[in-house]
Formats: C-alpha cells, structure tokens, sequence
C-alpha cells in the first residue's frame, strides 16, 4: 500500500499534547517519525494515568494518554543540555524535512537549535514552533496550558448555561480542545509548507499559538460578534442563530434536534402534534423563532416529554430531520454505525495482553493512501540505538560512549 508521506522524515521534540498530536497525524500517513525524548524521563504524558495491563493484569510504564497521540513513531533519548547531545539533534535536523518544537520562547535558542540555527545546517527545514502566545507579543513569555485558553480565548464565555439558571455559568470543554484544534491546524500548515517548498526549494518557520488557534475555531461566532457588535452569551445547548437546535428531554432522556430550515421545521411540529405553529407569526421564519424562542421552546419540551429518544429518533430520522442521541463514550464505540466506519482500531503492542492495544483511527479517508497504523507508541528510548546507528551512521562504541557519559 502506497504511503503518501514516507519520503518524510520529521523530528519531533514535541512534549505532551498539540505538537505530539500534529506528528501523529503525519507518521498515520507514512512520515518516519523521530520522537526526542530526555532520557530516563522522557514526555510528561507517559506519566498520565491509566496505564496498559500485560496479561498478569499487572501494569505496565504504557500511559494510555502518550499511546493515544503517539502512535508510529520512533523514540530516541538525548540530553539537549548537553554539546553532544545538540550536535546529534543538529544531525538528526540536517537529514529532516520537519522539526516540531514546543519549547518556551527562546529555550531552544539557548542550546543552539532555534530554527535559525537549524536552517543554516538544512535549508530545506520546515520548523514549526507551537506556544501558547506565539514567537512574539507581549504575552510571548507566559506559561499556558489548555484551560488558560479556553478562558482566554472567549470559548468559556460560550460554553455552557445562562448565569440566570441553576447550574449556569463559564464551563471548559471536556478535553484538551484548544491543544487538539492546534495540533489541526499544525498539520496543515506543516503540509502548506511542504508544498511550497516543492516550489521554491526553501523550508520556512511556523510559528503556531494555542491562543491564535482557539480564538480562529470560534469561527462564525467571531464573525457575527465583528460585524453585529453584540458580545454573546452563554445558551447552555442552545444555538444564538437557529432555533429549534438544542437539547430536549425526552421520555427517558436527552436527545438533540437540529432543525435547520422552515420545511424541517413544519415536519418537527407535524410530528409532534403541534401543526399550527408554522403558521404562527411568532414562528413563520428562523428568524422571526429566534427572536421569540422563549414562547416556542417550552411548548416543544412539553411535547418531547411524551415519548422516549428513541421513538423520537426513529421517526425524526424518517422525516429526514436531523437529530441523535447524546451518548456517552461507551455507547459511542458500540454504536452500529461507529463500528462499520472502523473508528476503533488496532495495533499490535508487545505488553498488552491481547497482543494489540486499541485506537481511534485517523478521521481522514483517502482512497488511494489512507492511513496506517503498523506501530504502537514506542517505549522511552526504544529506537536510541537504531536511529543513531542507521540514521547518523554512529559505531556501537560510540553509541556505548554516549550512553555512559549520559547524553542518551
């Protein structure tokens, strides 16, 4: 099977989430994928519990956190603080089309591999620098972990209920959001790069922030906030453009319902015995509903109450309007239609007791060179002596010196 990235190669001295996430997503499509790691230590996230069972049921060192964003690369140890330990990362970086860094402003300057340096050795170079504030700014120096963004960005101010209502208020999204939509972008930036270097010869540095990255997720709600003036509110699972779109409870549960145009909404009031609202001036057009949502919403909830999510879910479907269920994780992955996508994978992995481990596959579906999943993520210096060996041509004794004087 042909693999549209193997004649890549990207070192990756990335640590916990986005830059981790963003190698991933390009070793998935065949880029050999170098993973720098501090020995004896290695990437924070191999410390993040649960862990991996063998087949004693005892736990093994695999953090079920670092395996899911670090599948497919390879896991060398050097101590950056080190001469020799920058000199193998400069080589590394003159046989590389990538570096992904996530380094605090100017730390890797200190020992010699900024991206200017780099370039000199390799020119070819696309080095991508991820931060939370960016390379410049008056903030360019702040620490930042995903919840700072979150906040900072606007998105708790969008997330979850009014402050008006029991339960209201800012709330976070449940996963490392602002980290993940980072690691996103990275890759098409990464590959944004590649292309033009195919043009022009020359790598370039991509200076990606976790702040930039979530503030331009928010996407249209910025767009209306520029244009209308209008600072929004929190609507809980409410829609501040389109109504019906939201939550309902139905008989035994929550279910959701998006109705978005005034045929879908004629067939949703059809069903639930409430034909003569369409013809109510209050609700003739999606507009004219969400200025008046406060009269409309309630007599739709009354009338969800009368049956369970999944009859509604039956019969909306077969109106053609769109709605689900508001699963949890386990009722994700056992969900029929999950399952014949292929979400749930597999990969061979020596500790685990089945012999593999699962993963959630790469969402992208190319027809010609889809992703791969061949390597689980590597042990703390599984690949030190390999990669040193067959990439920089290294001699077992100087390998063996290395590793005493504890530059690996």
């Amino acid at each position: 099977m042909r693999k549209a990235l193997d004649h890549l190669r990207v070192l990756d001295m990335s640590r916990v989430l986005a830059g981790p996430f963003l190698a991933q997503n390009l070793a998935d499509f065949g880029a050999d994928v170098i993973k720098v790691e501090r020995p004896h230590h290695g990437d924070e996230s191999r410390t993040f519990p649960p862990y991996l069972k063998d087949s004693s049921g005892a736990e093994t060192e695999d953090s079920a956190y670092f395996m899911s964003i670090n599948r497919g690369k390879r896991s060398v140890t050097i101590d950056i603080s080190t001469p020799r330990g920058q000199e193998l990362v400069k080589a590394l970086a003159a046989n590389s089309d990538v570096l992904i860094e996530n380094y605090k402003v100017g730390d890797l300057k200190r020992h010699g591999l900024d991206y200017e340096a780099i370039r000199k050795i390799n020119p070819r170079i696309v080095y991508c620098s991820i931060t939370g504030f960016g390379q410049t700014g008056p903030y360019r120096n702040r620490p930042g972990y995903d919840y700072i963004f979150q906040a900072m960005s606007g998105l708790m101010s969008l997330t979850g209920g009014p402050d008006e209502l029991p339960g209201g208020g800012p709330a976070k999204v449940g996963l490392a959001i602002c980290d993940v939509m980072t690691g996103i972008y990275a890759s098409f930036a990464v590959m944004t790069a590649i292309a033009e270097r195919e043009r022009s010869g020359e790598g370039q540095h991509i200076d990606m922030s976790l702040l930039d990255t979530t503030i331009a997720a928010i996407s249209h709600i910025n767009m209306n906030y520029l244009i209308g003036g209008i600072v929004p509110k929190r609507m809980g699972t409410g829609h501040p453009s389109i109504v019906p779109y939201q939550m309902f409870q139905a008989k035994d549960g929550p279910m959701v319902v998006a109705v978005g145009n005034d045929g879908q909404f004629g067939k949703l009031c059809a069903l639930l015995g409430l034909g003569d609202l369409p013809k109510d001036a209050r609700f003739l057009t999606n507009p004219l509903r969400v200025k008046n949502r406060n009269a409309l919403v309630p007599q739709l909830e009354a009338a969800f109450a009368k049956a369970t999510t999944a009859e509604w879910i039956e019969k909306l479907t077969q109106l053609g309007v769109p709605c689900g269920p508001l699963n949890d994780l386990q009722q994700v992955f056992d969900d029929p239609h999950v399952k014949s996508r292929g979400v749930e994978t597999r990969i061979p992995h020596a500790r685990a007791a089945a012999g593999s481990v699962p993963a959630v596959a790469n969402p992208a579906r190319l027809s010609a060179t889809p992703p791969t999943y061949e390597r689980a993520a590597p042990l703390l210096g599984e690949h030190t002596h390999e990669i040193l060996s067959g990439v920089l041509g290294l001699t077992d004794a100087d390998i063996d010196k290395l590793r005493t004087d504890g530059v690996i």
